[in-house]
């Protein structure tokens, strides 16, 4: 089945779970998918059930939910179109950084891969979307870069950011005001919120 014959509901859980573990690995569970997509747990588990019975996802009653090698293929597709359109917006639109995630969510549904190669070879193929997070490669290959959550790093060393979570626009504008991007380099201990902190992973 082509990514395009998906659903927009289905592309989006596919993209969920993948992202859900990129940075730190553990259990996807139907409560956390009914979270983060906003619904009630029974749609969310009606969802992963139909999800199965396609052959992309594998779950076993009360437990975790895992992509099958299919699903893994969709899912990474989807999370390679959201990062391409967000750094097309940030850099060749002037959105800020904090706007495009809402705009990439609509936007990624309604392109095809080839305009997403396109515009991958209009900015350069980058590596990284504007919050830092790695763009996978048409082979599949997201890059993760080391880091480490900036609340567990050792105070009076340089650090370099390397992504900041793009969950909470907010967060987003606060780091911004303070100069603090992917690529700055930081010393703690640092005056931050504790969501602030909490959003932001950096490299010694």
């Amino acid at each position: 089945m082509p990514l395009s014959e998906l659903s927009s509901t289905a592309q989006d859980y596919l993209k969920v779970i993948w992202t859900a573990t990129e940075w730190a690995p553990g259990p996807v569970t139907v409560t956390l998918l009914a979270d983060r997509m906003g619904v009630r747990k029974a749609t969310a588990s009606d969802t992963v059930r139909r999800l199965v019975d396609a052959g992309l996802l594998e779950h076993e009653p009360y437990g975790g939910v895992d992509l099958t090698e299919l699903g893994r293929e969709h899912a990474i597709g989807m999370v390679r179109r959201h990062r391409i359109l967000e750094t097309f917006l940030v850099d060749s639109l002037g959105y800020a950084w904090d706007e495009v995630h809402d705009e990439a969510e609509t936007l990624e549904h309604a392109v095809s891969d080839t305009l997403i190669d396109r515009i991958d070879a209009m900015l350069g193929h980058p590596a990284r979307d504007p919050h830092g997070d790695p763009i996978p490669t048409p082979d599949g290959l997201p890059h993760l870069p080391t880091a480490i959550l900036l609340a567990d790093a050792p105070a009076g060393v340089a650090l370099t950011v390397e992504r900041i979570s793009d969950s909470d626009p907010e967060v987003l504008r606060g780091l911004a005001a303070r100069g603090i991007r992917p690529g700055s380099v930081l010393t703690l201990p640092l005056d931050l919120s504790p969501q602030e902190s909490a959003a932001i992973r950096v490299s010694l």
